[in-house]
């Protein structure tokens, strides 16, 4: 690890040629409050990241995802920025299966040849070389989650037509496999593509793809007036890579009660992905350096750019999972974790976790001290005015390992492939009826979508958590800002399954 500070300004050049003008911070400046943070975490500062993010993956191919040139360039831009603002900074490696698509396509053979629109699932194996064709079928029960939901349905040799819900994407290509299926068509419940993940390798699944609401329903008709055929390609290019988390942590800070802010730094394949999530990485990166400059913290203040999200959330529950097993003290020393995966949506919403289930019923068990942690967020919006609404706690980010093993977790959202409302636009403006990223996972997710208003709002209020939670933790577990401590420590759950769903 290295370690620099000083006064100096720093002109660094990547070994993938993008070049990144770093300084240090000025003695003299000491952001110890909210409005202080808030004042020197700046778009402008923020937008810089970002537009450092598209030139590294202009110059890699297109994209930053896990286990290429562009994560690598990526992950030396943060390093440097935090290295040059006075932090040392720690890569933890892990492995993962990377996958990249030779060939692929979804055709309908007859009633109408033509193409489908669709997305291979993650993990999906593939198809013979030629591909599958067959006729599509479909289970009993719409959402094939297991084989009561197949009693009856012919579907041996077949390609069968499922619906999204009740159950993982994983659980879905299994049973098909189960009932003798040769692939799985997974059509969306709501508006937009289905871009999902099988959660992990498994030799038990069949050929998987997602495609639209509006496709299912077009395929459901026409099997309902007469057989379909569907032809399914898929070729991949599957091997073992290794990656890697970026740590880093303030220098003064108690220990023992420490404050721990995340956001993922890999993007999807398909694209740069800028608001997915450079937006998180960026706004957490400008917190980072300007939080460098409080000459004295209570607590000390963890920042993690987490790799592999895209693939199952394996970064952070690799992180989480070596610290179950090897140090659960320092686990049970975490206060509360934040979580910043897409805080700049170019339709945004300005989003929540609902830990206090006010909206959603969450989906998953909810730690002491996440209700606390969701209004350090909550009373912030308030006291400025700020609309805000909940997103489901569903544990569909990086913060799923933590809450699985007892820490209290909140976060912020501005929306994926959910469709904006008209409610919602009376709140936040934008287009009723699109997605809160049209670009989800695509090659459009560039430095042209994303909203610099969502990011000065939540570049904003990550600034004021950061510091506010520095100072004080007590609300969440206890732990006064005088050092007295009333902090009741977190059980330590069984250690969390690698390979969860993904944003």
């Amino acid at each position: 690890m290295t370690k620099r500070s000083g006064t100096i300004a720093l002109s660094i050049v990547t070994a993938f040629g993008v070049a990144a003008s770093l300084a240090t911070p000025a003695a003299a400046e000491n952001p110890n409050n909210s409005q202080k943070m808030r004042k020197a975490v700046t778009l402008e500062a923020v937008t810089e990241h970002l537009e450092q993010f598209q030139a590294i993956a202009d110059a890699n191919d297109g994209n930053r995802g896990a286990g290429t040139s562009g994560y690598e360039a990526s992950a030396q831009y943060v390093e440097q920025t935090l290295q040059a603002a006075g932090y040392e900074t720690e890569r933890q490696y892990f492995t993962f299966t990377y996958q990249e698509t030779l060939a692929d396509s979804l055709t309908e053979v007859s009633p109408e040849a033509r193409d489908i629109e669709h997305v291979p699932m993650s993990y999906s194996p593939d198809t013979p070389e030629g591909g599958i064709t067959a006729d599509l079928a479909t289970p009993t029960v719409a959402t094939g989650c297991d084989a009561s939901e197949y009693a009856g349905a012919d579907v041996a040799g077949k390609i069968v037509l499922v619906s999204r819900g009740v159950c993982s994407f994983g659980q879905k290509s299994l049973a098909a496999a189960e009932a003798g299926a040769a692939a799985a068509v997974i059509y969306n419940n709501t508006d937009g593509v289905l871009n999902g993940t099988l959660g992990e390798p498994s030799d038990g699944y069949v050929p998987t793809a997602g495609i639209t609401q509006a496709e299912g329903q077009t395929l459901l008709s026409k099997l309902a007036a007469g057989p379909v055929v569907l032809n399914f390609t898929l070729q991949q290019l599957i091997e073992e890579r290794e990656t890697f988390n970026i740590l880093a942590e303030t220098a003064t800070g108690r220990d023992d009660n420490v404050v721990m802010l995340g956001a993922h730094l890999d993007g999807a394949y398909e694209g740069p992905g800028i608001s997915d999530n450079a937006t998180g990485s960026a706004a957490l990166l400008e917190t980072a350096v300007q939080l460098a400059k409080v000459n004295k913290l209570n607590n000390k203040v963890r920042f993690a750019f987490w790799g592999a999200e895209e693939l199952g959330l394996l970064g952070a529950t690799h992180y989480v999972n070596d610290l179950v097993e090897n140090n659960p003290t320092e686990l049970d020393n975490i206060a509360t974790y934040l979580n910043f995966d897409m805080v700049g949506s170019p339709n945004y919403i300005i989003g929540v976790y609902d830990a206090d289930q006010s909206t959603y019923e969450a989906p998953v068990e909810v730690p002491e001290g996440s209700i606390a942690t969701e209004a350090i967020f909550t009373d912030y919006f308030d006291s400025i005015g700020q609309p805000w609404v909940d997103t489901e706690f569903s544990g569909r980010s990086d913060y799923q390992p933590f809450i699985e093993n007892g820490v209290a977790s909140s976060g912020l959202f501005t929306g994926a492939d959910d469709i904006k409302t008209e409610e919602e636009v009376a709140m936040f403006g934008g287009t009723a009826g699109i997605q809160h990223d049209p670009n989800y996972h695509t090659a459009a997710d560039d430095i042209n979508n994303y909203s610099p208003e969502a990011m000065d709002i939540n570049s904003d209020a990550i600034a004021h958590a950061a510091i506010t939670l520095a100072q004080d933790t007590s609300s969440i577990n206890g732990v006064e800002s005088n050092g007295k401590s009333g902090k009741p420590k977190k059980q330590v759950a069984p250690q969390a399954p690698e390979g969860q769903a993904a944003a």
